[in-house]
């Protein structure tokens, strides 16, 4: 009997040519030829690398350990009705070594077996008990070939002898099977790869914009300077780097300058802020997931951690990444593998992981929030981030970097501080860090008028608004300062702050602790600067 008299072949290689899915295609394939009557079971397995070869129950048999048979389809049902073969997670062949039994001989030959009678004493096709429980006559394997590549095999048990037309029929159905596959696989490779280059395209817009913000680590002080200093050190390596600081203090930008030093420069830094990501999203978004994982992944997704293969992963508010994946991404760090949700595939990955903090993670371990494990993977390299209050001498420079920003950004005239005002800076508690100057002086540049500067500290209790008259004179000229400009900056900012402190340089109330440096280094930068104190007042 022709086994595929009631299959309409020529629909089914119409709808294989339509999909541009490699499982679309194989579910089809399998489902249209099992429907067959006499047909009892199809299953397709395609060569890819060996993903399981340590704990494989044939891996003593497989001659090459690098590569295998992987069951991708199979349709079918059992003659006594209480199960059919859908699910390839729960067979038993899911891995099959190349040149072992019929399906291995078949894709290591490429040349097709066909039993037109199966004897139940035959082994090395089926298991004899289940050829005789399910009444199992015929066989017939087809390889997978496209242009000369042997890419798996098909595979069909009958419950009546094969004829020979349908053995033709067979080869054309595998035929066109192969091509389909080797198609589907192109689209899938466009789609990722349009996907990747969405991720790059928002990473190269983000740099754009902190490129445009920062030029480089702005500021003079000694926090300053030793956070360069080990960036230096720490840049070049390939070192995993945890980054501590307040919300606002450019945790951020730092990990991009240590990309920016490393050999993964020309990859790119994918950023991921943990605590924007909502819970049930967290594994989807890191690692991807295969279509159909869930409701509403209508198609194969690739996650971070693909998109930044060969780069930087840059892990902010790293401490929110719930306990329960914390796991899966230690696999990733100490393997360099990981799976897709929905899917068995094992992939390989090389990533480097900057992360970064505002939490004290000693506590969250000690609370069962963290993992200690992980918590040691993550800070091979520690960096800890002054905020803005311990670094008062950076503020005047800071500030004037934004306003010439924000002033050409907004096509603005150019916005001048007074001296009471950039005190005001000075002596401010700045709990939002950078980003709260940034857009105080935004906010300044946007409700400037020709006559007045309105500069408003903290939106709430404690910050007061004062509107000064805009000086006549140019504070803040826009254009590169001289190194005689600097200094005259930074004098009328030590000056100001000894003012406000009465000229008391040590002490919780000096301008040492004002400025944010050591009292002796203020001192030393004093008489360089020609600055003297009064005698009438006393240093400490």
């Amino acid at each position: 009997m022709a086994i595929l008299g009631f299959v309409n072949v020529r629909k089914l290689l119409l709808e294989l040519a339509q999909h541009h899915s490699v499982e679309v295609v194989l579910k089809i394939a399998v489902d249209t030829l099992a429907a067959t009557s006499s047909v009892a079971l199809v299953r397709v397995w395609l060569i890819e690398s060996g993903d399981i070869c340590p704990g494989c129950k044939d891996s003593g048999q497989c001659p090459d350990k690098s590569r295998c048979l992987h069951l991708k389809a199979s349709a079918g049902k059992s003659i006594l009705g209480a199960r059919n073969w859908e699910n390839i997670a729960c067979s038993s062949f899911g891995r099959f070594p190349i040149g072992i039994r019929k399906v291995g001989q078949i894709a290591q030959s490429g040349k097709p077996i066909e039993l037109i009678e199966i004897r139940p004493d035959e082994p090395w096709v089926a298991d004899p008990n289940w050829i005789r429980r399910e009444k199992i006559v015929g066989f017939a394997g087809q390889p997978l070939i496209c242009r000369d590549e042997v890419l798996g095999v098909l595979s069909v048990f009958t419950r009546e002898p094969l004829e020979q037309g349908a053995l033709e029929m067979l080869r054309m159905v595998a035929d066109h099977l192969a091509y389909a596959i080797t198609n589907a696989r192109a689209f899938e490779m466009v789609d990722h790869l349009k996907q990747q280059i969405e991720l790059e395209n928002a990473y190269l817009r983000e740099e754009i914009n902190e490129a445009q913000s920062f030029k480089g680590i702005i500021g003079q002080s000694e926090g300053i300077e030793q956070i360069r200093k080990v960036i230096r050190m720490v840049g070049p390596t390939d070192a995993n780097v945890l980054i501590y600081g307040e919300s606002g203090t450019g945790k951020e930008m730092i990990a991009r300058e240590i990309h920016n030093l490393s050999d993964r420069c020309d990859k790119p830094m994918i950023k991921i802020n943990c605590s924007a990501i909502p819970r049930e999203l967290f594994e989807s978004e890191f690692f991807g997931h295969a279509r159909g994982s869930f409701t509403g992944a209508v198609k194969n997704r690739i996650g971070y951690f693909q998109a930044a293969d060969g780069g930087t992963l840059f892990l902010d508010e790293v401490g929110e990444i719930p306990i329960y994946l914390q796991s899966k991404l230690l696999r990733v760090l100490q393997e360099g593998e990981y799976q897709r949700v929905g899917e068995e595939t094992v992939r390989k990955v090389n990533v480097r992981i900057i992360s970064a903090t505002n939490r004290n993670l000693h506590a969250e371990i000690q609370s069962g929030h963290f993992r200690e494990d992980l918590y040691y993977r993550l800070q091979v390299f520690p960096v800890v981030v002054p905020s803005l209050k311990e670094r008062k001498i950076d503020i005047a420079l800071l500030a004037d970097h934004f306003i010439k920003l924000s002033c050409k950004k907004m096509n603005r005239p150019l916005v001048r501080l007074t001296e009471p005002q950039m005190t005001r800076l000075v002596a401010y508690d700045w709990p939002g860090n950078i980003r709260e100057l940034q857009n105080i002086v935004e906010r300044m540049v946007i409700t400037a008028q020709p006559d007045q500067v309105l500069l408003e500290l903290g939106q709430g209790p404690g910050g007061p608004k004062e509107c000064a008259p805009a000086p006549a004179g140019p504070a803040l000229p826009e254009r590169i300062l001289t190194e005689k400009e600097l200094r005259e900056l930074e004098t009328a900012n030590m000056q100001a702050a000894l003012r406000q402190t009465n000229w008391r340089i040590y002490g919780h109330r000096g301008a040492a602790k004002l400025l944010g440096v050591n009292p002796t280094t203020l001192i030393s930068r004093l008489k360089k600067l020609g600055i003297y104190l009064p005698r009438s007042q006393p240093e400490e």
